[in-house]
């Protein structure tokens, strides 16, 4: 394990700081009982890290008002709630085909079962959405635009302010899907116009799996679509209605607040610039090397400004489950391949009719030395590749050098 070169950071940041494992041992071992249930010391103790917790996420998104920021499970189930909660038949959706699958379907569930019309922005060759696009899709009955802010599959950092304006301009909810952005690149709801941010605890916010929640601007309501213990007002027959309450149900994942707290601290220690920064210099590293390999092909990676650490490739003459899987047993290289839950990304590419490309997605303990170590396993990789090719054993090409 101490070998391995860790690229997946996409699909969850790895390893976490040793604060976070300290923290959340210690908080567990001396706090680990139910907060807010009652009102014995241990109690509101625990109650205070969830507290603060909260009140450190809505900072750190600029918000206003702590309990408006709720807990859920990840961002897939944040978005569910906001999905769920806010659009009825007869309504009208706004998307784009950056999107992940914990937006997609969703949106394809509201629509089968409700009849909720949906319509998407495509985004350009170079991996943006265009903000001038989403007016033309606005009917009367649209209430929700759904954006995914830094796109899992190649990185790209859409323009929110100006998707924001627009959203404002006409009353119409904006709701931001920040799984790879929060704690990456800033999230500012007062800034980019944004009513509602969903966010996940275990990517960049450094914190463990099963923590997440959202943000809802003061003036923005979801409607209850679950209903459960809060641990106050016990007596009232149907759920509350305020905040945080409305959106949390049941026991929080409270070892995965003390977590995700241990992360934003460690986080605010080092920078969130100062880490961006540092990711995206390994990126363009990496992005330099593999593009001077014959064979590499390259999405939307041309220019990396406005973008987050999150790199896409295939290598020509092989399928990117047969370049992962290389890397993995013979390099000891941990990628993700395949169509990453984002299956209109990889549609609008063209990937999709070769099962998808290979994602190294780049967190705060790589180094240069990983990303000299993986070109040069890609360049092996390839070059073996182009002798298959040149002897006849041939897979579908990864279509050409470089796409931007």
């Amino acid at each position: 394990m101490d070998k391995l070169i860790y690229l997946d950071n996409a699909a969850t940041s790895f390893p976490k700081p040793d604060e976070v494992y300290d923290f959340m041992d210690s908080f567990y071992r001396g706090y680990g009982v139910n907060p807010g249930r009652s009102g014995y010391d241990l109690c509101m103790e625990a109650g205070e890290i969830v507290e603060t917790t909260r009140k450190m996420l809505a900072d750190m998104f600029n918000g206003d008002d702590p309990n408006r920021l709720c807990f859920s499970y990840n961002s897939t189930d944040a978005l569910n709630l906001i999905v769920n909660g806010m659009l009825k038949r007869g309504d009208h959706a706004v998307t784009t085909t950056i999107e992940h699958n914990s937006v997609l379907r969703p949106l394809y569930h509201r629509q089968m079962d409700e009849g909720v019309e949906i319509n998407y922005v495509p985004f350009d060759e170079k991996g943006f959405v265009d903000p001038d696009d989403f007016p033309k899709k606005f009917k009367k009955n649209t209430k929700l635009v759904v954006v995914n802010h830094a796109s899992n599959v190649i990185g790209t950092v859409q323009p929110l302010k100006e998707i924001g304006s627009h959203c404002r301009a006409r009353g119409i909810t904006l709701a931001v899907d920040a799984s790879q952005s929060a704690g990456n690149v800033p999230v500012d709801v007062k800034e980019f116009s944004v009513d509602i941010v969903a966010f996940t605890g275990h990517k960049s916010l450094l914190g463990p799996t099963g923590i997440g929640g959202l943000y809802v601007r003061e003036g923005i309501e979801i409607d209850l679509t679950r209903a459960g213990g809060t641990g106050v007002r016990s007596a009232v027959r149907t759920h509350l209605t305020e905040y945080p309450y409305r959106l949390e149900y049941g026991t929080l994942n409270t070892l995965g607040v003390a977590g995700l707290h241990a992360g934003l601290k460690w986080i605010k220690k080092r920078g969130m610039e100062s880490i961006h920064e540092q990711e995206m210099r390994l990126t363009a590293m990496l992005r330099d090397g593999l593009r001077d390999i014959d064979g590499v092909t390259l999405y939307c990676q041309d220019d990396l400004t406005n973008h987050i650490s999150v790199l896409l490739f295939n290598v020509d003459g092989l399928e990117a489950l047969d370049t992962g899987t290389m890397l993995d047993v013979d390099h000891n290289i941990a990628c993700r391949t395949g169509l990453h839950c984002a299956p209109l990304v990889h549609e609008q590419l063209g990937t999709d009719k070769i099962h998808g490309a290979v994602r190294c997605g780049i967190g705060p303990f790589n180094t240069e030395e990983h990303i000299r170590a993986t070109v040069a396993a890609v360049g092996e990789i390839a070059g073996s590749a182009r002798r298959r090719v040149r002897a006849g054993n041939t897979i579908p090409s990864a279509s050409r050098k470089s796409k931007s």
